[in-house]
């Protein structure tokens, strides 16, 4: 209860505060292509219940009836805007008006796809008796997700190599969750985030992109 008093009071600040970013981040979607600018998609939900998770979109229009449900490393489903939103893990942010509604909780197990929901068994299961978050251990753990995957085969990669671990890292989660579990996972992500947008903005030209400048 006291988590979620906290949580409503914070996803309520920052709503006030971040409104301005959600209508420039949608105008940019927008603008590059079309609508909608928000993804929903059906994930695996507190006590089992199922809901539509909310992102801002970063691919193209029908993405999932083009490639699978895991994002490949240069998935070409990805757009401009796209690419800068999920570097910066600004695509995130709406999610933080499902906090505010209870849907979610700013750190908890990160929601699942059904097809993996529903292969839960024993300890997994644990998962679902917790609201799940913006964030937990297996997002900072795989927050490069698409380097791991790869860029062939990346759902294959990702129920072979990854889908395990991060169940074992919900299931930790959900057995340990405390206020100090909590306060540790968000400066972790917050840490974690900052280092990859700064990678992102102040990575070095690729050996190919610097001879096609110089031609």
């Amino acid at each position: 209860m006291i988590k979620r008093i906290i949580g409503l009071l914070i996803a309520g600040i920052a709503l006030l505060i971040l409104w301005p970013f959600y209508l420039i981040i949608a105008l940019a979607i927008a603008i590059e292509d079309g609508f909608p600018v928000i993804y929903r998609a059906q994930r695996g939900g507190y006590k089992g219940k199922t809901f539509r998770i909310s992102k801002f979109r970063t691919m193209v229009k029908n993405a999932d009836k083009i490639g699978g449900g895991t994002t490949a490393l240069n998935d070409p489903r990805i757009t401009k805007v796209g690419n800068f939103l999920r570097k910066t893990k600004l695509d995130e942010i709406p999610q933080i008006w499902q906090v505010f509604i209870g849907k979610m909780s700013f750190v908890g197990p990160r929601p699942e796809l059904m097809q993996y929901v529903n292969q839960y068994e024993g300890e997994e299961k644990d998962i679902l008796k917790v609201r799940p978050g913006i964030t937990d251990y297996s997002s900072v753990e795989f927050i490069n997700l698409d380097e791991i995957v790869g860029g062939d085969n990346a759902d294959e990669m990702y129920e072979k190599y990854v889908l395990k671990k991060k169940n074992a890292l919900r299931i930790k989660y959900a057995h340990t969750v405390s206020f100090k579990t909590d306060t540790y996972i968000l400066f972790k992500t917050v840490f974690e985030v900052i280092k990859k947008a700064f990678r992102f903005v102040f990575k070095k030209p690729s050996k190919e992109t610097t001879a096609a400048s110089n031609n």
